[in-house]
């Protein structure tokens, strides 16, 4: 049985995938791109250091790829982030995962600002042992930062970890630091997509984990 359970929290535990995309698409139109939503949408899970490059040359990055994460990071904090709610479940998955003996780590792609917003919209920051932000990572997902850190913080190895992620990019970063992953569908990829990056199981959301937690990898 695993010793920790390691959360992602954007499409994992709330529901903000769209908004994301919504807020990067508007920003990327802002600064002269033409990116649709569709496109960013396919690569939220990512942090903006590792999504800007996918639309922006070297040159615009150089040029305004900073002001542009900005202007998201603003933009979405004042228009989208007020929408946000967590999905069904969320505190009880987490009660029944702390009931079973693991610790519990979030490790996210967001801002440390964003993310301390996000543990009180899912009701679960007295649930959580240990946090990491995109603010203490050199590179976000899908690159192993943001769980390295987290391994770290909880003083186990990877083998000793199970993460739950709704993207790709959760399951590709894990499975670099030997962290098996739960693939989650409420962010919106496919199982076959989830499976490809590595995932073991998935599941549709966190009420089913909890509903068939006996069942699932994190009690074996």
């Amino acid at each position: 049985m695993p010793r920790a359970a390691i959360f992602d929290l954007d499409g994992t535990l709330l529901d903000s995938i769209d908004l994301h995309a919504i807020a990067w698409h508007e920003a990327m139109v802002r600064f002269g791109h033409d990116v649709s939503f569709e496109q960013i949408r396919s690569q939220i899970g990512k942090g903006g250091d590792n999504l800007i490059p996918v639309f922006l040359s070297e040159s615009a990055q150089r040029d305004h790829g900073e002001e542009l994460d900005a202007w998201r990071s603003q933009h979405f904090k004042a228009k989208y982030l007020p929408l946000i709610r967590p999905f069904s479940a969320v505190p009880d998955l987490l009660h029944r995962a702390r009931d079973a003996g693991l610790l519990i780590a979030i490790a996210s792609s967001a801002k440390r600002d964003e993310l301390e917003k996000y543990l009180d919209i899912a009701a679960i920051r007295k649930l959580v042992d240990v946090t990491t932000s995109a603010d203490e990572a050199h590179e976000s997902k899908p690159e192993t930062d943001i769980f390295e850190i987290a391994l770290q913080k909880l003083a186990i190895t990877g083998s000793c970890a199970l993460a739950v992620g709704d993207s790709p990019y959760d399951a590709e970063a894990a499975g670099k630091t030997k962290v098996r992953t739960i693939g989650v569908l409420c962010g919106g990829f496919t199982e076959n997509l989830l499976r490809q990056a590595g995932c073991v199981e998935v599941y549709p959301g966190p009420v089913a984990l909890f509903a068939r937690f006996e069942e699932t990898f994190l009690t074996k």
